[in-house]
């Protein structure tokens, strides 16, 4: 589904990674490991197109067609067209609209049925529509902003360190989450040290200075 080949970055002149080989499948949960600065969130941006310079192959085969397109020039929102969907470690939420209306933004034509769909996997925010963004917690907010990305109808989401600072029982909700996810056939590649979303993955990929350390 999603095949990197010698994927190196750089922010300026500075280079953050170094030749990261990688590959997640449909239905697949990848989670990256390692210390701050290791290169976690630079690869999730990387993957999608953002803010970096790269070099290297980045391959995506969207479910149902017929081969792999090699997107690395791609922009961001040609990324997102063909079904990748990036949710940010700052979440990026419009704090003055309502869940409901946040969720609309992302939603297009098909808004009201996609709505109920993600709904149904985010259970905890449908008492909240209504209430602003910018009034929830942070945990809360961490769930909006998975559920607004899955607004978009992604088939690979990328996650940065969805689970910093929030409630265990928040942590619980976004694991079992995911794990429902992956099993309606999204691939998902999540930066995360929480243990219960480490422990629900298929494989872990470590990163060490912007390098694979290892990959089991």
């Amino acid at each position: 589904m999603l095949e990197v080949r010698g994927l190196q970055a750089f922010y300026g002149p500075a280079q953050a990674l170094f030749g990261i080989d990688l590959e997640v499948h449909a239905g697949e949960m990848v989670v990256l490991q390692g210390l701050n600065g290791a290169g976690k969130s630079t690869l999730l941006k990387s993957l999608m197109g953002l803010e970096v310079r790269t070099r290297g192959s980045v391959r995506w085969q969207a479910p149902g067609t017929a081969a792999a397109l090699d997107i690395s020039a791609w922009p961001a929102y040609q990324r997102a067209r063909a079904g990748l969907g990036y949710v940010a470690e700052d979440r990026r939420l419009f704090s003055a609209l309502s869940v409901r209306e946040n969720l609309r933004v992302a939603g297009g034509s098909r808004c009201e049925a996609r709505m109920a769909w993600v709904l149904k996997r985010f259970a905890l925010l449908e008492p909240m529509l209504d209430r602003p963004a910018g009034l929830m917690s942070g945990g809360e907010q961490q769930l909006l902003a998975m559920a607004r990305t899955l607004m978009t109808s992604p088939r690979l989401l990328l996650l940065d360190e969805p689970c910093e600072g929030i409630s265990p029982l928040l942590v619980e909700s976004i694991r079992d989450a995911l794990v429902a996810l992956r099993h309606e056939g999204l691939a998902l590649l999540v930066a995360e040290q929480n243990r219960l979303v480490v422990q629900a993955a298929d494989r872990e990929l470590h990163l060490l200075a912007g390098t694979v350390e290892h990959l089991h």
